[in-house]
């Protein structure tokens, strides 16, 4: 397996991916997982590929490490792959769907937010969940459409706030809340890793009265749990098309 991450600046963040890739190794031993980044930081994608094909592997199901399916999945990694079949047309390569959306990552938004002291599904907390926000809309809606299936776990409300390309903001959605009269409201941050998306929301949160943030999913269970289903799913779909190069992002 080869994920592939957004990629940072920020030391955490490829850090928290390789953590996470660890996780995964755990839960599926003798699968060889490599991390990989399309921004900022190495091996990127195109790279590590290059690596496992020069050393003879004549498979490989790559693994978008990524919360929604937007431009990085859409454009970018088709564009990698692409690269790549080109120099290796030997190199069978299996791409997974993007992590979100999925069940499990709404059971890892909530062990985030229980870490950070809120109760799961308190009808007296309503939750501003958090994404990094896109210029696709079909991106966007898939967080409108989370929020509002969220709330059914008993939450007084979720509502989708974006920390870019899009609106509301973290203190918009935060001072809507508080003026609806919520007791309490916490931020939900649907991030899989620590960096500048991440702080910022967490500060303009808290400055506008977010009572608790949550840490970003980093490697929590759900996650690598998740992980390891989009791995198996694709090689699912591969047999199904008759072991013909297969692509799901």
């Amino acid at each position: 397996m080869v994920a592939v991450a957004h990629g940072s600046r920020d030391p955490r963040a490829a850090a928290t991916v390789t953590e996470l890739a660890g996780a995964v190794r755990a839960l599926r031993p003798g699968l060889p997982v490599q991390a990989s980044f399309l921004d900022h930081a190495p091996p990127a994608p195109d790279r590590a590929l290059d690596a496992l094909a020069g050393d003879g592997a004549a498979e490989a199901v790559v693994l978008p490490l990524l919360l929604t399916a937007a431009y990085h999945s859409k454009t970018d990694l088709p564009g990698v792959l692409n690269r790549v079949r080109a120099r290796w047309p030997r190199l069978a390569l299996r791409t997974a769907r993007t992590l979100g959306p999925h069940p499990l990552l709404t059971d890892a938004l909530e062990r985030r937010l229980s870490e950070a002291g809120v109760e799961p599904g308190d009808p007296d907390t309503a939750v501003v969940l958090v994404a990094a926000g896109s210029s696709d809309p079909a991106a966007n809606a898939t967080i409108w459409r989370l929020a509002r299936e969220w709330r059914s776990r008993g939450w007084r409300g979720v509502v989708p706030a974006f920390a870019s390309a899009s609106r509301p903001t973290p203190a918009e959605a935060v001072a809507a809340l508080r003026d609806a009269g919520a007791p309490r409201v916490a931020v939900a941050s649907y991030f899989l890793a620590p960096g500048y998306f991440a702080d910022k929301v967490r500060a303009e949160s808290l400055e506008a009265g977010a009572w608790a943030v949550s840490p970003v999913l980093g490697a929590a269970p759900e996650v690598a749990e998740l992980v390891v289903h989009r791995y198996d799913e694709a090689l699912a779909t591969a047999r199904a098309a008759g072991g013909r190069t297969a692509t799901a992002v």
